[in-house]
């Protein structure tokens, strides 16, 4: 099989806003009270959108969170997010995704972005970064109805690049993924693609339990290997591969 499109995710992957994630929502959860406990957040947040992980932190809590509540904090959580992130300068974004999306580019791969985060967002920080005419289409969570871990934005996704490029005809089977969190590995592999974990926000050796390839940065993915991958076996037969950290 032929590799020809390489859907990416966005929070994580490309921008590194966890750390802005994570201190907006410890501050909402101590307003309410509920101060966040070790492992919460990364049990029940990373990878999913404001209103699953508070719909989860509740529930581990054993409490009801109100329906109006819950809008109440989704919109203040937004709020801020927006407020504090369109305050950066310079935006955070990964060191190496400007280098990665340039040699994918340059491999001709179609590329798309699957997020659950906010169409805004994602325009913003695509014209700041001056990477919108890399992405051949885009997903955010105003699309899609079911967040990461559900494979929804993925077969959306491939949908639209088959709109945009017929002559492609994609199937899963043709598609790599990039993610940072289990969430993401999850939904990309129940959508049938082959997962490139990147150790952004979970140590390597979580990651490579998960994924086809686990790499500490981006740039360490040896595209000649994957495309020799894809070329030579199913999916079902892809081994687990590590790229060594970066030294």
């Amino acid at each position: 099989m032929t590799l020809k499109a390489i859907l990416l995710g966005f929070n994580g992957t490309l921008i590194d806003t966890e750390p802005l994630h994570r201190a907006l929502m410890t501050a909402l959860m101590a307003d309410q009270g509920l101060p966040l406990r070790s492992g919460e957040y990364e049990g029940w947040c990373l990878g999913r959108s404001d209103r699953e992980a508070l719909t989860n932190l509740w529930a581990g809590r054993r409490q009801w969170l109100h329906p109006a509540l819950l809008d109440k904090l989704v919109n203040l959580k937004a709020q801020r997010y927006r407020q504090a992130l369109t305050s950066q300068d310079p935006l955070p974004l990964f060191p190496d995704a400007a280098d990665f999306l340039f040699r994918l580019r340059l491999e001709q791969f179609k590329l798309a972005l699957v997020t659950r985060g906010q169409r805004w967002e994602v325009d913003w920080v695509l014209e700041q970064s001056q990477w919108h005419p890399y992405f051949a289409a885009l997903v955010t969570g105003e699309d899609i109805e079911q967040g990461k871990p559900d494979p929804e934005g993925y077969g959306l996704a491939i949908d639209r690049l088959n709109a945009a490029y017929p002559h492609l005809q994609l199937q899963p089977q043709h598609c790599l993924a990039v993610e940072d969190t289990h969430a993401g590995f999850e939904a990309a592999h129940q959508a049938g693609l082959a997962v490139v974990g990147v150790a952004h926000t979970l140590p390597l050796h979580l990651v490579q339990r998960r994924v086809e390839w686990g790499v500490d940065r981006l740039v360490d993915l040896e595209i000649d290997r994957v495309k020799a991958t894809f070329a030579l076996q199913d999916l079902g037969t892809m081994s687990r591969a590590v790229v060594p950290p970066h030294q």
